[in-house]
């Protein structure tokens, strides 16, 4: 077992570019371009049945009719969830810690996981997948082990990706990981200057292929490769 499967319970081979930054400032107004398509994007990989007209009216503060409350209320989450990571970043206030990962997380499932903001007390499953998530009782210490081994990577689109899977694979909450980790990952690019990455509806499928192979092998070759390419 390598280094990477020892503190992050995965390894991968794949040689992730190096990125050029180019700026902070940069790369949150460009994401702040896409919101309304980024917040689409994110609930319609959770099988959110609203369109992205829908989703911009909403963010207009404008209510949809024909949808369920939890429906429109996954739509509003990520929109402030993703608003609260843009603050974070522009005060320099993002940080790779437990603090940070349960910020986003409260505002990510609220009213929608079981508890939200503290990381989970009981065990979870993954729908499609034989993976079986630590136990509750070794989160802190999985976390833990795993940020400070993380935080020793040191091409940013390469730690940012790992920290992504890292979050997504542990399940550190009852529900919201990837909206989380993947809020995580993008708080880390956006610090670095690096576009966020944003996984676009068309690619859903593949997306779900590439993570089930991941939770399965506990290799993040493909995935890696998948989410690194979307910033070309």
């Amino acid at each position: 077992m390598n280094t990477k499967q020892q503190k992050l319970g995965f390894s991968w081979d794949f040689q992730v570019p190096r990125v050029e930054n180019q700026g902070t400032k940069r790369a949150c107004f460009r994401l702040q371009k896409l919101f309304p398509e980024y917040v689409f994007n994110i609930v319609y990989l959770e099988d959110n049945p609203f369109t992205f007209p829908e989703v911009q009216t909403l963010l207009e503060g404008i209510t949809i009719g024909g949808h369920k409350i939890e429906e429109q209320q996954q739509v509003l989450n990520q929109s402030k969830s993703l608003n609260l990571l843009l603050q974070m970043v522009k005060q320099q206030q993002f940080a790779l810690n437990k603090s940070t990962f349960c910020q986003l997380h409260q505002l990510v499932a609220f009213e929608e996981a079981l508890e939200w903001g503290c990381f989970r007390t009981g065990g979870v499953n993954i729908a499609g997948t034989k993976h079986n998530p630590p136990s509750p009782h070794y989160l802190d210490a999985i976390f833990t082990d795993g940020i400070e081994y993380i935080k020793t990577i040191t091409k940013p689109l390469e730690c940012a990706i790992a920290l992504f899977l890292f979050g997504s694979l542990n399940q550190f909450f009852w529900d919201g990981n990837k909206r989380t980790s993947r809020l995580m990952m993008n708080g880390l690019l956006l610090t670095n200057g690096i576009d966020a990455i944003n996984i676009p509806a068309e690619k859903k499928l593949e997306f779900n292929q590439n993570m089930v192979a991941f939770y399965e092998t506990k290799n993040a070759d493909n995935i890696m490769n998948f989410l690194a390419n979307l910033l070309h």
